[in-house]
């Protein structure tokens, strides 16, 4: 049987093969569809399971990790540990949706996009605009974190190579320069095309990961001297601040926008095989980040800040080394967000188009995206553009804005929501809705997790617009 990319599966002709332009004779016969026209043999993925968890999870476990801890101090231990096992709970079963919807997809060419075509197609091209807006959030997120650390960083190491009365020149201390100096590493990386060749630098990211935990854990047993006094420790103490640090647990689950390319790219794409990458990876990153905030928050208690790392004193080669670490793991996990984000922007300035046919047995056949994610007709010359825009725009604002918390909550409340959370529940829904073998208990659950993104979408990002509005509270005139 002769498998098109479209929805239908055709038949084998029995008519004489017929030439077409541009296939020679004998070198297309087994590519022509039933109507006759010259089709692709079917992609087939190349991705171990052991690189697509590195990928998926290296997505998953990034800057949010840094904010845990001061999650679990606005909540207090317990509700924070129970919310952050609710929140990976929550974003796996919305990764479950979504895989459920890919296999729904034309072979090895789900997306966003593509799923939205079956669905929602009219809005297929906001889902797009929603989802890279997301992405290039997160994508300014590590750069501002490399902007902060560096300068700790080099002066450290300075030190310790050196002389500790000597300082490091000034330009080496510049957050500014740093982040200069490290897009000439990021910029060929955001140029790959595939996720499956970022495999060997997400293993190195990962390992960054583990090198933090250690940290953490050794010094709340060994305090480093300088180390500040730890504040007020809490088992049960629900803030206001709750709600500002809560989207940052969404956040740091958040992982969608890599799913659809790992289910392109993997071997052998079953079920089976995508629960394993989805539950390893989430389990290993609820595992980690819980780990970071327990100990984070027992060392420093309600002083802790929004960037853990950060708060160790960096005079130590140990803490250099650590938030050295830190950095390569953002670096290695931008290209993560630009591949993503460049491929919803092509579906975006696409106009949204998708063409559709009528295949020869009668059926609706979608003309989709490229194995890696982009429409028919992406050129050379509009992947490099669309790249060009992302990494320049993303870092125009990387390097005069310092909040990282600010940029976590908003990007957290409103594309992790939109794509963990929303746009599953309804993709799945709307599948499965008119299939009579179709699981009702898993049809109204979907339904459920719509609900609760949108909530979460529209209450946070109401407060956290108040908090920029009000930083200290409304002042009221006398």
């Amino acid at each position: 049987m002769v498998q098109t990319y479209g929805v239908a599966s055709e038949s084998p002709t029995t008519a004489d093969p017929i030439v077409h332009a541009g296939v020679a004779p004998g070198e297309g016969d087994a590519l022509l569809g039933s109507d006759a026209t010259p089709r692709k043999p079917l992609r087939e993925g190349h991705a171990t399971l052991q690189s697509s968890v590195g990928n998926l999870a290296n997505t998953i476990i990034g800057s949010g990790m840094l904010t845990f801890p001061l999650a679990l101090a606005s909540a207090g231990i317990i509700p924070g540990m129970i919310t952050c096992i609710f929140s990976g709970g929550v974003a796996a079963f919305g990764l479950y949706l979504l895989s459920l919807c890919a296999a729904k997809a034309p072979h090895r060419r789900a997306s966003f996009f593509a799923v939205a075509e079956m669905t929602f197609p009219r809005a297929a091209i906001f889902f797009d605009a929603a989802i890279a807006i997301k992405c290039f959030g997160v994508s300014i997120s590590y750069l501002i974190i490399v902007k902060s650390l560096m300068p700790n960083v080099v002066a450290a190491l300075y030190h310790d190579l050196t002389s500790p009365d000597t300082n490091p020149p000034d330009w080496a201390l510049s957050g500014h320069v740093w982040i200069s100096l490290l897009m000439v590493v990021l910029v060929p990386l955001a140029f790959l095309r595939k996720l499956d060749s970022l495999r060997h630098t997400s293993y190195i990211a990962l390992f960054s990961v583990a090198y933090l935990v250690v940290i953490v854990v050794v010094c709340y047993f060994f305090p480093l001297k300088g180390t500040q006094a730890p504040g007020e420790i809490r088992l049960i103490k629900l803030s206001p601040q709750f709600i500002t640090t809560f989207p940052v647990q969404v956040f740091a689950f958040t992982c969608a926008q890599n799913l659809f390319p790992i289910f392109n790219e993997i071997r052998s794409n079953t079920q089976h095989r995508m629960n394993l990458v989805i539950g390893t990876s989430i389990g290993s990153a609820t595992l980690i980040y819980e780990i970071i905030a327990v100990f984070g928050y027992l060392t420093f208690g309600s002083k802790v800040g929004a960037n853990i790392i950060a708060m160790y004193p960096s005079t130590s080669i140990f803490i250099a080394v650590g938030q050295l670490a830190i950095a390569i793991l953002v670096m290695f996990s931008y290209p993560l967000q630009v591949h993503p984000c460049r491929n919803c922007l092509d579906k975006v300035f696409h106009a949204g188009h998708v063409a559709h046919k009528i295949s020869a047995t009668g059926e609706d056949e979608i003309e989709v995206e490229d194995e890696h994610g982009g429409s028919p007709d992406m050129s050379p010359l509009k992947h490099t553009l669309l790249t060009i825009a992302i990494i320049a725009s993303g870092f125009s604002i990387a390097y005069f804005v310092d909040d990282l918390q600010m940029v976590l909550s908003f990007v957290g409340s409103t594309g992790s929501t939109t794509i963990s959370f929303i746009l599953p529940g309804l993709f799945y829904w709307k599948l499965t809705r008119d299939e009579p073998d179709a699981s009702k208990t898993l049809s109204k659950a979907s339904l459920a997790l719509t609900a609760y993104g949108v909530c979460i979408f529209i209450f946070c990002l109401s407060f956290n617009i108040y908090k920029v509005i009000y930083p200290s509270g409304p002042t009221t005139s006398h």
